[in-house]
């Protein structure tokens, strides 16, 4: 996390084009597998931080044993903290109607002196786009969070890199969710013994198949790879 937060507060500083960080779990991987877009996507992003526990064991596997899960939903509050200490302000864009204002108000209230640009919900459409992007260049962001799912979300960036003008845009998921109150997370219990996937699962049922299937996929893809 130190070093995610600390690579993020450089790329802001640098104010050069926009640097694209990726949020990774099993799923992106073995999408991108398989989706020539999606992993250029991710294969041109200046980060890519592993949002998935099934990553990390991957990385360390890779002779990465340094390496930790940083999820969206951790990370964004330490953003909001570094933009408060730096006067910096992000705008929070995807989500349904009114989470990502409620969670900019959490936000706000919870570091003294952060000032969100601006939130709008939109959608990964391309006739959203000018309004979205319209807001965004009125707003004069620091920081853009993009909550609209993956693959939408990191596409929605890689489409619009070249016209945000944003220091930095990442795609979060389903964070502005957890952290406006919509959705609960899992207790810390159960973060800390990597489960926090089966708290998901129960609170959303229909993903049995796809959690069921996946993570044996992936795990067989990790087995394969030779060790560095």
């Amino acid at each position: 996390m130190a070093g995610t937060v600390a690579a993020i507060e450089r790329m802001v500083a640098q104010r050069e084009p926009t640097h694209v960080v990726a949020t990774i779990n099993p799923e992106f991987v073995m999408r991108a597998r398989v989706d020539q877009q999606f992993r250029a996507v991710l294969e041109g992003a200046s980060l890519c931080i592993a949002d998935g526990i099934g990553v990390v064991w991957a990385m360390r596997r890779q002779g990465c044993p340094q390496s930790e899960r940083v999820t969206g939903s951790d990370l964004v509050p330490m953003l909001a903290r570094l933009c408060a200490d730096h006067g910096w302000r992000p705008f929070l864009l995807g989500a349904r109607p009114g989470i990502a204002a409620e969670c900019a108000r959490r936000l706000e209230a919870a570091n003294p002196g952060l000032r969100v640009a601006g939130t709008f919900g939109g959608s990964p459409r391309p006739e959203d786009d000018e309004e979205a992007l319209g807001l965004i260049a009125a707003a004069a962001p620091d920081i853009l969070l993009v909550a609209y799912g993956a693959p939408h979300q990191e596409l929605w960036i890689a489409r619009h890199r070249h016209k945000l003008q944003v220091p930095v845009a990442i795609g979060v998921g389903g964070t502005f969710d957890f952290l406006a109150g919509r959705v609960r997370r899992a207790p810390v219990w159960l973060r800390r013994a990597h489960l926090e996937w089966l708290w998901r699962l129960a609170l959303q049922p229909r993903r049995l198949r796809r959690m069921a299937v996946l993570p044996a996929y992936y795990a067989l893809a990790v087995l394969r790879q030779p060790r560095s």
